[in-house]
């Protein structure tokens, strides 16, 4: 119940669902009370607008993204630790599995085995059954690592979790199952890396950030205001600025529920 309503409740919180819900109330109040109506509609207009620009999505993603940066070259670890939300399975008509948006944990997890920094390879993730179904995507993932030069003995999965408090919980056993101490690299999407990083040294894991997945670079941040045209443009409502924007609030609103549950 705590995983189906972790997915549902938020829907309202983030701004796409929150300005949807004032609109309704609009709706059912607009003949009787107008002016608390129009209310409504301005605030959920101001949310729209607010969370599109290019401007505020960029500063809330950079806000987590940018707090764990590698200042040096990334050190040996025990083991690389992969956090899975990153392929989709081979369901018809994919040939065969697919990277997401965020394919490039998997990627950079098989890249950082083959430079030696791990002997160790730990794909975690499994798959909800009500939500895309399939087979674990530790599994999938597996693949991705295989067709790059991993060999398969290196590789350990935990093909159950569901959360990312789940992943640093399996995780723990799999390294104490298989007499490996627990320093890791963590790889996940640079906007995940913090909260994942609280919850895995909560489990007694020393976990090092290996971040990936990067949405904002130096160059989005010099192209804010490198010519009046970009400036207007960035200030102007867009579907992906307010999907990144979204993204970080999850990351933020999951911090605040982590904590409340004694989890970082």
């Amino acid at each position: 119940m705590f995983l189906f309503l972790s997915k549902l409740l938020p829907i309202f919180i983030y701004p796409l669902g929150l300005a949807c819900l004032l609109l309704l109330f609009a709706f059912i109040t607009f003949w009787k009370k107008p002016r608390l109506a129009a209310i409504s509609i301005a605030l959920s207009l101001t949310i729209l607008l607010l969370t599109s620009n290019r401007w505020v999505s960029l500063g809330l993603v950079r806000s987590l993204e940018w707090q764990n940066l590698p200042q040096t070259e990334l050190p040996e670890a025990d083991a690389i630790v992969v956090l899975g939300g990153s392929v989709k399975p081979a369901s018809p008509p994919r040939p065969w599995v697919d990277v997401s948006e965020a394919g490039d944990r998997i990627l950079w997890g098989a890249q950082l085995y083959k430079q030696g920094k791990a002997p160790f390879l730990i794909l975690s993730g499994g798959r909800i059954d009500w939500k895309g179904g399939g087979q674990p995507e530790s599994q999938d993932m597996a693949e991705i690592a295989k067709a790059m030069g991993v060999p398969p003995s290196v590789i350990l999965q935990d093909k159950t979790s569901l959360n990312t408090y789940e992943n640093a919980v399996n995780v723990r056993k799999v390294l104490d199952s298989n007499g490996i101490r627990r320093r890791v690299l963590l790889v996940t999407s640079a906007i995940h890396t913090p909260r994942s990083l609280l919850i895995f040294k909560r489990q007694g894991i020393e976990a090092i950030a290996a971040p990936t997945d990067f949405i904002v670079s130096q160059q989005d941040i010099q192209e804010l205001q490198s010519t009046p045209q970009s400036t207007l443009l960035n200030l102007l409502p867009d579907a992906q600025n307010l999907s990144d924007t979204t993204q970080a609030l999850k990351e933020y609103i999951g911090m605040i529920v982590y904590r409340l549950k004694g989890w970082i």
